[in-house]
Order: C-alpha cells, then sequence, then structure tokens
C-alpha cells in the first residue's frame, strides 16, 4: 500500500531533518491512508527538534517503518506514538493519529491526536481527526470542543469541514446523535448562519422535515441574501410535497438573484414537476439567453416545447444541438420522436439510426422496433430486438414488454399473455410485467385475470393512477359494475386531474351511465389535451348520440386522414357510421 511504501523515505527525510539540518524539512506530508479517512490539509512543517535525536528513538522510528513495510501496521502505530511522546514534534503524533485511523482503533486514535493536539494546538487537521474520532466515540462534549475549534479556525470552511465530517459516520450514527451536537454548537454561537445550515442539512437526513425548515428559517434570518440557503429551502418544501411552496421561495430567490442561473434551473426543474411547462420554458429561455454555451438547458428547453406540443421550438432547439457532439446522439434521438409524431415513419427510423453507442442508444433501438411493428414490419421489428437483447442483457423486463407490444401490434394476444406469464414465474412482483400481462388478458376476455393483476399492483401502489384507469376502464368497457369503476376512475382523477386518458375513461364511464352532458364535458376535455384515436371515437360517438351528427363527422375524417388504419376508428366506423349511410 502507497502509504507504507512511503513511510521509510519520509521517515530518513525527518531523522535527517531533527538530527542535523539547520531548517525545517520540506513539508513531508500526512501519509495517506488506503482509503479515504478524513481529508485533511497539509500538515505545517514540523519546528526543529533541539538537540540531536535520541538513539532510542531513532530506533523505535526505524522500526516502525520496517513494521509498516511489512503489513504490521500496529507495531508501525506504536513506535511512532512512543516517539511522539518523547520527542516534541508533531509531526510523529500526527502519523500515529493516521495510522490509528486506518487501522479503526478510536482509543489510540484519541489518545494520539491529543498528543498531537498538545504540541499543536491550533491544528486544523489535529481537530478534524479529534472531531471524527468523538463522534465515532460517541463523545458529545468532545464532539462539540473540537467542532467549535474548528469554526474558530477556519470559519469559511466551517460547512465543507463538518459536512465531510458527518458523512463519514456510519449511516447509524448520522440521525439524532449527529443533529444534538450540531445543536450544542449552534447554542453556543446562535449568532452563526452557518451552523444553522448545517443543522438544517443534518435534519433532512434524518427524514425531519419540520425541524429542517426551522433551521433553515434561521439560517436565513441570519444572512438573508445567502442563496445557497434559500435553494435548500425550496428544495425542503419540495421534500415535504408542498411543490407550490418551493416554488414560490424559489421565485424569491431568483427575484433576489436573477443572475445565478442555478437556481433558476431548480425553479424551471419544479416547474416541469409540477406540470407547468409554459412557465418551465420561459425560465429555459431566459438561462440560454443568458449563456448561449449552456447546452444542457437549450436540451431541456427543447423537451419542454414537446411538452407544449410546440414541435417547430422544439425542432429548431434540437438541429442546433447536432453541432454539438456531447449533444449529438439526445437531438438525433427526439428529432426522430416528432417525426415519428407527425406521421413521417422512415425519416424517424432515420433519425434512429444515426444515435451512436450512447445513453440513449437502447431507446433508439426500441422506438424502431416498435415503429417498425406499428408499419406492420414484423419480422423486422423481432430482429431488431432481437440483436439488442444480444446488446442490452440487462434491459431483459424492457425488451419482454416491447416484445409484448409487437405481439399485441399482430393480434398475437395469447402468445403476449404466455410470454408474460412465463416472466412473472421468476419475478412475480413485478408491476409492469403485471401491468402489460392485464392488457393482454382484458384483449382475450380473461377479465378475472385482468382484474387481479391490476388489483395485485394496487396492493402495493394503491395511488397509482394508470393501473386505477385501466382497472377502471376495464370495468367500464367489459362489465356493468359501474358504481365500482367510479370508485377507482374518481381516485385516479384525483391524483391526476388534468390526464387525458383518465378524463377519457371517465366520460365513457358517463356516457355508459347515460350521463351525456357529463360525458361530453370530459370527453370534450379529453380531446383538447390529447387528440388520440380513442379518445376521438369516443367523443364522435356520443357528439352523434347527441345529434351533432356534422361534427361527428368531421372530427373522425380528421383523424382518420391521419391514421387510417387505426382500430378505434375502423370500430367507430363500422358500429356508427356505416350503418347511417
Amino acid at each position: 500500500m502507497l502509504i507504507f511504501r512511503l513511510f521509510f523515505v519520509s521517515s530518513i527525510v525527518l531523522l535527517n531533518a531533527c538530527a542535523s539540518s539547520p531548517e525545517p524539512t520540506a513539508d513531508i506530508g500526512a501519509p495517506v491512508a488506503p482509503e479515504k479517512v478524513v481529508a485533511v490539509p497539509k500538515p505545517k512543517p514540523a519546528k526543529k527538534a533541539s538537540g540531536a535525536i535520541n538513539p532510542d528513538v531513532m530506533f523505535m522510528l526505524m522500526t516502525a517503518e520496517l513494521a509498516g513495510q511489512r503489513g504490521r501496521y500496529d507495531i508501525a502505530l506504536e513506535g511512532y506514538l512512543e516517539a511522539a511522546k518523547r520527542v516534541k514534534d508533531s509531526r510523529f503524533a500526527e502519523r500515529a493519529a493516521m495510522i490509528a485511523m486506518y487501522l479503526k482503533d478510536a482509543g489510540k486514535t484519541k489518545e494520539a491526536t491529543a498528543l498531537w493536539l498538545s504540541q499543536d494546538k491550533n491544528s486544523e487537521a489535529a481537530h478534524k481527526v479529534a472531531a471524527l474520532s468523538a463522534l465515532t466515540l460517541g463523545d458529545k462534549k468532545a464532539a462539540v470542543g473540537h467542532i467549535e475549534d474548528l469554526l474558530r479556525l477556519d470559519p469559511a470552511g466551517f460547512e465543507k469541514t463538518v459536512i465531510e465530517l458527518f458523512s463519514m459516520l456510519p449511516k447509524e450514527d448520522k440521525g439524532v446523535f449527529a443533529y444534538g451536537v450540531m445543536n450544542e454548537v449552534s447554542d453556543k454561537h446562535p449568532e452563526n448562519a452557518t451552523v444553522y445550515f448545517v443543522k438544517a442539512l443534518l435534519a433532512m437526513q434524518a427524514n425531519n422535515v419540520a425541524r429542517a425548515e426551522l433551521d433553515i428559517d434561521k439560517a436565513l434570518q441570519l444572512q438573508p441574501a445567502w442563496d445557497k440557503a434559500l435553494t435548500f429551502k425550496a428544495q425542503v418544501a419540495m421534500v415535504s410535497g408542498n411543490i407550490d411552496k418551493a416554488i414560490l421561495d424559489l421565485r424569491a430567490a431568483v427575484a433576489k438573484f436573477p443572475n445565478d442561473n442555478k437556481i433558476k434551473k431548480l425553479l424551471a426543474q419544479l416547474l416541469i414537476k409540477a406540470k407547468d411547462y409554459k412557465q418551465s420554458a420561459e425560465v429555459y429561455r431566459q438561462i440560454v439567453k443568458a449563456d448561449a454555451n449552456d447546452f444542457e438547458s437549450q436540451f431541456a428547453l427543447a423537451l419542454v416545447y414537446i411538452q407544449l406540443g410546440d414541435d417547430d421550438n422544439a425542432e429548431n432547439e434540437l438541429t442546433g444541438l447536432l453541432k454539438q457532439s456531447r449533444w449529438q446522439d439526445q437531438a438525433r434521438y427526439y428529432l426522430g420522436r416528432l417525426e415519428e409524431k407527425h406521421g413521417n415513419n422512415q425519416d424517424a427510423l432515420d433519425w434512429y439510426s444515426k444515435v451512436g453507442d450512447s445513453s440513449v442508444a437502447f431507446d433508439a433501438g426500441v422506438s424502431s422496433a416498435l415503429l417498425l411493428s406499428k408499419d406492420k414490419q414484423f419480422a423486422s421489428a423481432m430482429e431488431k430486438l432481437k440483436s439488442l437483447a444480444e446488446r442490452y442483457p440487462n434491459q431483459k423486463i424492457r425488451l419482454l414488454l416491447t416484445k409484448a407490444e409487437v405481439l399485441n401490434q399482430q393480434k398475437q394476444y395469447q402468445q403476449a399473455y404466455t410470454m408474460l406469464s412465463e416472466a412473472l414465474v421468476e419475478l412475480p412482483d413485478n408491476k409492469d410485467l403485471l401491468y402489460s400481462r392485464a392488457l393482454m388478458a382484458d384483449r382475450l376476455e380473461k377479465i378475472d385475470s385482468a382484474e387481479a393483476d391490476f388489483k395485485k399492483i394496487l396492493a402495493k401502489s394503491p395511488d397509482s393512477p394508470d393501473v386505477l384507469n385501466a382497472l377502471g376502464y376495464t370495468l367500464v368497457e367489459k362489465t356493468k359494475r359501474y358504481a365500482e369503476a367510479e370508485q377507482y376512475l374518481l381516485h385516479a382523477l384525483k391524483l391526476s386531474p388534468n390526464e387525458a386518458v383518465i378524463l377519457d375513461s371517465y366520460g365513457w364511464l358517463q356516457f355508459k351511465k347515460g350521463n351525456l352532458p357529463s360525458a361530453l364535458d370530459y370527453l370534450q376535455r379529453a380531446y383538447d389535451k390529447q387528440k388520440e384515436s380513442e379518445i376521438v371515437a369516443h367523443l364522435a360517438e356520443v357528439l352523434w348520440i347527441l345529434g351533432k351528427k356534422d361534427e361527428a363527422k368531421k372530427l373522425f375524417k380528421e383523424a382518420f386522414k391521419q391514421d387510417p388504419n387505426d382500430e378505434y376508428l375502423l370500430e367507430f366506423k363500422r358500429r356508427v357510421l356505416d350503418k347511417d349511410s
């Protein structure tokens, strides 16, 4: 190990310095442990020892060096510790402390560090090691004292230092005890904002959001214009589930620090989480305008434009990123997605094929397979999935689900159902496999099986809007258990009130129940958000029943022109339009 290979050379230099050098040696540095114990600054050169070194001490140091080379670190520790007691040179004690920490000998670490501090009371490195030793031993009083010394010696670097110290504690020691130590420090230094900030960080690590909120508020009372604290306050609000408050906090931070793009990025991300894509786009535009080389934000802006349905602006941003090697593949992939959305399947496949070996390569391959399947090129789609399976063996589940979808498009529902059932023998609780099998069961009219799979997912994830919606819609379509279906759909609506497919399901339920005005309201809202073919078919049928036949025909023709092979539109045509002709 490097630390002990260096012992011999450094010891000879040290011995020569102590015995005869007229000046202190160059900084020999603390030995670097094979694993990081604590980040300490290089120690200052030790003061020259008075007179020649005692032969007994020299023997101890040589013994320690040889023991270290042979892996007998316990003997090396004793040698340096004994030498430190006999010679007033803090570097011996420092070496002993570092070896003791490597050996995880808390008692010897404490002894060596105490000796080190007795010889150099203002050593930051010594106080760091002593603080970590006290924290590890659960010695609250000593830990508080050494942390106070670190605050006194380096107030500017205090935050980084103590966070580093606490990060090295075992996970179980980072909660109540660590917070209690900092609480005593704050009692003694109530004017120090950094202390309260660290307390807030520790409170969050212990999942005590209420405590974190109080501490970060106290930090901001003492230092109102602290950007890091303002940002953390918003993060605390976000963790507590109060997204609106987090956004307000970040807007306040942006107002105070209008040129801080880090805060703006966090605000934009929170706005996305709140599904306020319009405001998020505005924030990202400000960021990109301020820094034309912030390609990460440019890419994020393109994705937000896609969410807004602003495909032209999305395409412009993505096309600009094609010039940047770091972002080329992401741009190619999403340009392919846009072409696919517009029905330009070959152009989409061309973009997907240009994606190199990057983070989106697998997604591009899956998208290609699904698009080939949509174009009835089923053999090519399966060959693509086979190639992906060879390249990405860790993506087994995703590939199974994609293969199931390809089989679904071929109407090979039983084959897909069997394949998913076999996979569920190995992974019986996998939510994605259960969900996909439930959809296949629905196709096969195995309603009991579909219902059982949906309910198995809900037993562990009762607030999954997609599953609630799927189960509710299955009951609407395949049974007359409308009251039960309504419970699931209302729960889904409460969780995702603006989701088009859930609005569609609830509107279709109202149609089945004969509540036509309510059905029209929900289905129109669903259509306004997403002009998907099944929603079109449902809305057109309600309009037809309400006597608005011209409006229904117009709606159908627009959708049918885009996708003349869609099963939902064809079914509406067969059941409704053809009978009227």
